[in-house]
């Protein structure tokens, strides 16, 4: 089905005609197969840096792009689906002007609580026309044209650096915006890293590795243990590389949707597990975390995860596990364990 911002998308086709058309955050809702129906003749890409979002629709003229940042092509038309962090609209912004003509017109769309409005002040200096078409849905639709070109564009540009001493080890972290806790360390992330304790282990997942503040610490106390950091998020990886490489340690990074498509086991999982999809709160992404980590799990494996002490995990634990501990509980964030 249709996202909202799909379906206002597609109230106003008559701005979607191009010959070839660039779709940046676009999600798997069927977007991307109407618009290759309405105009069968355009070359259609679809990008994201989220892998759940990538569609699995095949077309001759679809093609589909998961990455940190745009592909170095050129387009008649941008559709910008506006994501919820400023910071990282306005990376995406800057990257979208960096493969742009003079002649390119950008469509920004995106939800009204989620700031697309924001996007006038965003291109004001950068665009040289820009009206608003639409607004339904709880959603507004923007167009502009007469683009300032950003040949200059550098990813690496919008890291942000900052340094953090957790459990006494002093460590440098790089973030990029859209990237979970960019700029600062999570207080659930501290509280995990300060109360767990691990017996000689050999193998490692970092779960929803975000920018690798949690295998970068560990690899520091464990030099001699494999690490895989894991993310759904392609930017993710790009700040988690960017860390490693700041602090000289090593982990195999690797675009996963989830843990079951990671074809391994281990002694240990570590985990901040995220709760959001987009705008919303969504128990999913953890419930279905717990049930696969047991099978990733070597005998006697342990699972280690923090989690907003309000969240019912205990009861996926012990469903899955049969038993659990509580480490540690300061009210707020609760550090679980749970042997396989």
């Amino acid at each position: 089905m249709l996202s909202a911002a799909s379906q206002v998308l597609i109230r106003n086709q008559e701005y979607l005609e191009a010959e070839s058309v660039l779709l940046v955050n676009h999600v798997n809702d069927g977007f991307a197969e109407q618009l290759c129906d309405l105009y069968p003749n355009a070359s259609v890409t679809g990008f994201t840096s989220i892998l759940t979002n990538r569609t699995h629709f095949q077309n001759d003229n679809f093609e589909q792009i998961i990455a940190a940042s745009l592909p170095k092509k050129q387009f008649d038309l941008v559709i910008f689906y506006y994501p919820k962090a400023k910071a990282e609209a306005q990376m995406l912004l800057d990257n979208i002007r960096a493969i742009s003509t003079e002649s390119t017109r950008l469509l920004v769309v995106g939800e009204n609580k989620g700031g697309v409005k924001s996007v006038v002040k965003q291109l004001k200096a950068d665009a040289q026309f820009s009206r608003k078409v639409d607004s339904a849905r709880h959603c507004s639709l923007f167009q502009f044209t007469g683009l300032t070109v950003n040949p200059d564009f550098q990813l690496a540009s919008y890291a942000k650096q900052f340094e953090i001493n957790v459990a006494g080890t002093p460590l440098s972290l790089v973030t990029l915006p859209g990237v979970f806790s960019h700029g600062e360390l999570d207080k659930g992330t501290e509280l995990l890293l300060e109360t767990i304790k691990l017996n000689k282990p050999n193998t490692l997942l970092d779960f929803a590795t975000g920018c690798g503040v949690i295998s970068t610490f560990l690899a520091k106390h464990y030099a001699e243990c494999k690490i895989v950091a894991s993310d759904v998020s392609a930017l993710a990886l790009a700040a988690a590389e960017l860390t490693f490489a700041k602090n000289g340690v090593s982990a195999e990074l690797k675009l996963a949707d989830g843990i079951s498509s990671i074809n391994a086991k281990f002694d240990y999982i570590v985990s901040n597990p995220p709760f959001h999809t987009g705008l919303s709160t969504n128990y999913d992404i953890t419930q279905l975390f717990i049930a696969d980590a047991k099978k990733r799990l070597n005998k006697r494996g342990e699972l280690l995860i923090v989690a907003n002490s309000f969240l019912p995990y205990a009861d996926a634990l012990r469903d899955e596990f049969g038993d659990f501990s509580k480490l540690k509980d300061n009210k707020k964030f609760t550090i679980y364990s749970a042997i396989a």
